[in-house]
């Protein structure tokens, strides 16, 4: 496991098993660039049982693959729910501030 996973399960309070299965399902798709985690796991004040919230980065990622992505991650029967949001489509700009200035990198694909 790589030493990051280790710290960023200290910030989000999330087992580094679980965060290389939820990586393990974003590197299986190419145009998927960044997925940024935001939120209470971001800010750190979660609770055992918050939510995962991820905004994916990809300039031709689809709403499908979007989808697919979703499927994946519920497939893996995780004790989560994932709220997963295409950064571009984000209309809200208190979201995309809030992103912006909390959000932690959580995946980023290897050039």
């Amino acid at each position: 496991m790589p030493p990051e996973t280790n710290s960023l399960s200290a910030q989000c309070g999330l087992s580094p098993a679980t965060i290389v299965k939820i990586i393990a399902v974003f590197a299986q798709y190419p145009v998927l660039e960044k997925a940024v985690l935001y939120g209470s796991r971001a800010k750190g004040n979660y609770r055992p049982g918050s939510d995962i919230d991820l905004s994916l980065l990809g300039d031709t990622l689809s709403h499908a693959q979007l989808a697919h992505i979703e499927t994946q991650l519920d497939d893996l029967l995780l004790p989560y729910s994932f709220d997963l949001s295409l950064f571009r489509h984000i209309d809200n700009p208190d979201l995309v501030d809030h992103i912006q200035r909390v959000g932690i990198v959580f995946y980023e694909k290897i050039a």
